[in-house]
């Protein structure tokens, strides 16, 4: 019978584990440190919004850290290791932002509408602030803790109280000078004469409730010595959710729509977050003051979009296959040139770009035209060629590397079978190259679309979206594009910044982008039968 050899080293004894390992010693540690700084920090986080009231908010939280704990703490599931903290991440920036925008959209969040209807009362009644006549004067002394303002207050009969725009007063225990004026108190910084000039403007926006009730009046200061009481002309009914003007007798009602307002459409300034159902989305295409800007801005969109896609496209293509002659010398030096502009940043481009097309001393006006005044950022037609030339600058880079790398894959076969067959230079290119190349770009170009829609850099750093509309109070111009469009709505300086109605258009933003996509990578399949 035959004989079996021995087992060798590699049977006999077992493979060593190497290094941190899940399962081993520093593994485990690593583990407990980590998740317990995760859990550190989820108390900490579940502490301040039980104090808040936020319990929607709170359970989720709980139950994310909870998920967490259970994914790290239990024996296998090595997959679900891997990909929690990418779908949490996910979850966290991408779909909550996208749900949170779809909320949003339905509301009238906004300037003067961005809290709830208490805070809007309360609001109301300290914007409203009359100094009563004939009030006593208290002496004060401006403090500082932690950055903020306070009054150190001494009333007319010698009682001392302290406190500040968001801490009503309270009773104080603290130094007096010979007058009886306090001066100083434990825990507070007390500004010198020098100090209140220099921050004259924040100290005499400083007013202090006397209470939690705004009706009970506040005290404000007018020199940094001096201190007066100050009472609400509004008186606010509860039980009606009415204002009264003490002084004019108007009454103000609540409409239902978030705010205050007259018997002769007069609102009150301040108002609170409500649902609006479409509303948002009604009034971007029946506010005059936004439909006609719209409609001009979406057209500028799209030919913005394509142009931009067809301009970068044909020069970045025209250019790889200039370079990509294979006796070409200096072939590499020739591409790093080109791919240069690909290197700076988009904004920083916009800055330089503007510099330079500044129509009194800007480079281009002054080395090409002879120092002719040519309004290239300020004409509205200019401005759009501008727009175009500099993101096509900007962009054929892209599209020269992409079209580099499609043409090198490109069979040689193919080439040698056309000179074969008589066909010229250019009917190679037309009827054989460039169709092949499609079936690898198209994906990109879509991809080039998407992003041009939203083409934000380029836009804002150039031109800001200028010139100006005369048809419209709103700050949108003619070469702002949908994004920019939307920005300037949410955050811009012009009639108020209504984040409502920025949701609901970005939106409309993502179903277009969404939309052209799908039909065109639809429109590509066609483009494989090629192959």
């Amino acid at each position: 019978m035959p004989t079996l050899a021995p087992p060798g080293p590699a049977a006999t004894r077992p493979r060593k584990k190497s290094g941190i390992t899940p399962d081993s010693t520093l593994g485990l540690l690593a583990k407990i440190v980590l998740l317990g700084l995760v859990d550190a920090f989820a108390v900490y986080v579940s502490i301040t919004l039980f104090l808040q009231e936020k319990w929607v908010i709170l359970v989720f939280a709980s139950a994310v850290t909870l998920l967490i704990n259970w994914i790290y703490l239990r024996k296998g599931g090595l997959p679900a290791k891997y990909l929690a903290p990418g779908i949490f991440f996910l979850v966290i920036f991408q779909v909550f932002v996208m749900v949170y925008s779809g909320y949003v959209a339905f509301t009238n969040y906004g300037d003067g509408h961005n809290s709830t209807k208490a805070d809007a009362v309360n609001a109301i009644q300290l914007s409203a602030q009359q100094r009563v006549l004939d009030s006593p004067a208290y002496r004060v002394s401006i403090l500082e803790r932690d950055g903020d303002f306070h009054l150190l207050a001494t009333d007319p009969d010698g009682g001392v109280s302290v406190g500040a725009t968001d801490a009503p007063l309270e009773d104080a225990d603290a130094i007096t000078d010979a007058t009886g004026r306090a001066v100083e108190l434990e825990g507070y910084r007390t500004l010198q004469f020098g100090e209140v000039l220099a921050n004259q403007e924040d100290i005499l926006a400083v007013t202090v409730p006397f209470s939690d009730d705004p009706e009970d009046g506040s005290l404000r200061t007018s020199d940094g010595s001096s201190a007066y009481v100050y009472r609400p002309s509004l008186s606010f009914d509860e039980a009606t959710s009415t204002f009264t003007d003490l002084e004019t007798g108007t009454t103000y009602t609540d409409t239902g729509e978030g705010s205050f307002q007259s018997a002769d459409g007069e609102q009150l300034s301040t108002g609170w977050k409500v649902n609006v159902g479409f509303d948002n989305f009604t009034k971007a295409f029946s506010d005059q003051n936004i439909r006609d800007p719209l409609l001009q801005v979406v057209l500028w969109t799209f030919t913005f979009a394509i142009v931009s896609v067809l301009s970068t496209f044909a020069l970045g293509l025209f250019l790889a296959n200039a370079f990509n002659l294979p006796d070409l010398r200096g072939k590499r030096i020739y591409r790093i040139l080109m791919i240069l502009p690909y290197a700076f940043p988009a904004f920083l481009a916009g800055l330089v770009w503007s510099g330079l097309l500044n129509p009194e001393f800007g480079f281009v006006n002054t080395t090409f035209f002879g120092g002719a005044d040519i309004p290239w950022l300020t004409d509205p037609l200019l401005a759009k060629v501008s727009v175009l030339v500099v993101n096509l600058w900007l962009g054929f880079p892209y599209m020269f590397l992409v079209c580099t790398g499609a043409l090198q894959s490109l069979p040689e076969e193919v080439n040698e079978a056309a000179r074969m067959d008589g066909a010229s230079a250019w009917r190679t290119f037309t009827a054989i190259k460039l169709p092949l190349l499609l079936v690898s770009v198209a994906p990109l170009l879509i991809a080039s679309f998407a992003f041009n829609f939203n083409n934000f850099n380029v836009i804002y750093m150039l031109t800001d979206g200028g010139p100006r509309f005369d048809n419209t109070t709103a700050n949108i111009g003619h070469t702002d594009i949908l994004i920019t469009m939307v920005y300037e709505i949410a955050f811009g300086t012009g009639v108020g910044r209504d984040y409502g109605l920025a949701s609901a258009l970005s939106i409309i933003i993502f179903l277009i982008v969404a939309v052209v996509s799908a039909v065109s990578f639809r429109q590509t399949k066609a483009l494989e039968d090629i192959n």
